[in-house]
């Protein structure tokens, strides 16, 4: 599988773009690490030659820089704090602790008081509500009759009730992650995708959450607080390079990826793309492809359009790029997420359970899905899976061209520690030879689909409907 010369892709080169992309620390949006990571990328991509439009973009951003909790005199261990939730003096709110139900109802027994919430793993939402599988490799692969781990809990449970803090008179609302190890709920920045709350929220584990529960009961008093700062006008920037193709200089190929992230995985697809950018730049294509960093994956509410992902902001803003005018897109790449191990809870305990998690492919129809299996052909470590997009869900930042009727294979693995805070950025899961296999296969997705024309690749075939299949 081998279609990379030394001078152009290595995995110590790899390595060490992965070294600088971590030495930026958290690149939450419009963080100075994101601004640091996306001036390192557009300096390695003008490096080659290329030239690089960005756009701006100004938003309010919120930063939480410490937080506690003591109740009844005694300090508790907080996992994380929800992202947008509210900022405290630096006294901290003070009310007396009470249990109340994950709804709009139940939050408004806490008014005046600190809430306490169970939040607990998924297990009777069926996957079929969220996914429809196409096939596998191995063919044995299934979902997960139900999606578990904090990352679905917490979108699943918290999406469509936390809206009614701001309302609820709550002065703050703790969130006990249950039915998961205390190491795996440990930093995990979620639920991202919410508005302002307002109103404090943190999260604590299990065996903490027993404590505060108990103190609950006992009708005892707590203190939060979380402090940290809301910039106004924070300046952050998407932006693309194109690599004008030899022979079809009108139809072209996207691909893209975000740059806010919180660890090694959650996003390293940039990283990924500089090897593509520089394999095609010396090795053009006969159709123009584009390469899009988008910024807003982690501020979604102010950087997508409709309930899409934050690529859609990107399409809206630079639709003469994809639409005909300049280019006509007739496929796309999404690369997110590279090198992620398995780990799962076993047996009570967080631990690898295998040296490749399973890599969520999104593709946009039957003839894409073909061309991402030929692609596959070589690889030496590979468990994966394809979907399509279903019942108007579709992960990652596939999503926005899938909506605009542009056949997609998109990339969005999604390990159980994927929005988690680390001090080594989760480098203990980091597989290379797994990621460099990854780029390997997209860029032959990109020269499989060079060969194909716009008939022959086809168009988007819409979200399906009703119960997917998992297996």
């Amino acid at each position: 599988m081998e279609i990379f010369k030394e001078d152009l892709f290595s995995k110590t080169e790899v390595s060490r773009a992965m070294d600088n992309m971590n030495s930026f620390g958290l690149r939450l949006t419009g963080s100075k690490g994101q601004s640091d990571f996306v001036g390192y990328l557009k300096s390695e991509i003008t490096k080659i030659g290329l030239e690089v439009v960005e756009k701006e973009y100004a938003f309010d951003r919120w930063q939480s820089d410490s937080a506690s909790l003591t109740v009844d005199g005694e300090q508790i261990k907080i996992s994380s704090v929800f992202p947008y939730s509210g900022l405290t003096p630096d006294e901290g709110v003070t009310g007396r602790l009470v249990k109340v139900k994950n709804s709009a109802v139940g939050f408004k027994r806490a008014r005046g008081k600190i809430g306490v919430v169970e939040i607990k793993n998924l297990k009777r939402i069926s996957s079929k509500v969220a996914f429809d599988k196409r096939r596998s490799y191995p063919e044995n692969l299934e979902i997960e009759k139900s999606y578990r781990g904090p990352v679905s809990t917490a979108f699943v449970k918290t999406l469509l009730t936390f809206g009614a803090l701001k309302r609820s008179g709550a002065k703050a609302i703790i969130c006990i992650w249950r039915d998961m190890s205390d190491e795996m709920v440990e930093g995990q920045y979620l639920n991202f995708i919410m508005d302002y709350l307002s109103v404090p929220v943190v999260w604590v584990n299990s065996s903490e959450g027993d404590k505060v529960l108990k103190a609950a009961a006992e009708k005892k008093s707590a203190t939060v607080t979380v402090k940290g700062s809301i910039e106004r006008g924070a300046k952050t920037s998407s932006f693309y390079t194109v690599i004008g193709g030899t022979e079809n200089t009108k139809e072209a190929v996207i691909v893209n990826t975000h740059t806010d992230g919180l660890n090694f995985c959650e996003e390293n697809g940039g990283v990924g793309m500089l090897s593509m950018i520089k394999y095609f730049k010396a090795h053009p294509a006969k159709r123009n492809l584009i390469f899009v960093f988008v910024t807003g994956h982690f501020r979604l509410p102010k950087f997508r359009t409709g309930f899409d992902q934050a690529t859609s902001r990107f399409l809206a803003d630079f639709k003469p790029l994809w639409n005909g005018k300049t280019y006509k897109a007739v496929a796309g790449c999404s690369v997110e997420h590279l090198g992620c191990t398995e780990y799962k809870d076993l047996d009570g305990k967080y631990q690898k359970t295998n040296d490749v998690d399973v890599e969520l492919v999104y593709t946009g129809n039957k003839k894409v899905d073909k061309i991402y299996y030929e692609a596959l052909e070589g690889r030496n470590v590979c468990r994966t899976m394809t979907l399509r997009g279903h019942n108007f869900m579709h992960f990652g930042e596939g999503q926005p061209l899938f909506n605009k009727k542009i056949p997609e294979i998109a990339l969005v693995t999604a390990p159980d520690y994927l929005c988690s805070v680390d001090a080594n950025h989760h480098m203990d899961k980091f597989n290379l030879d797994l990621m460099c296999e990854q780029i390997e296969t997209f860029v032959r997705c990109v020269l499989l689909l060079d060969e194909k024309s716009a008939k022959q690749i086809g168009k988007a075939q819409g979200y399906s409907l009703g119960l997917g299949r998992l297996k």
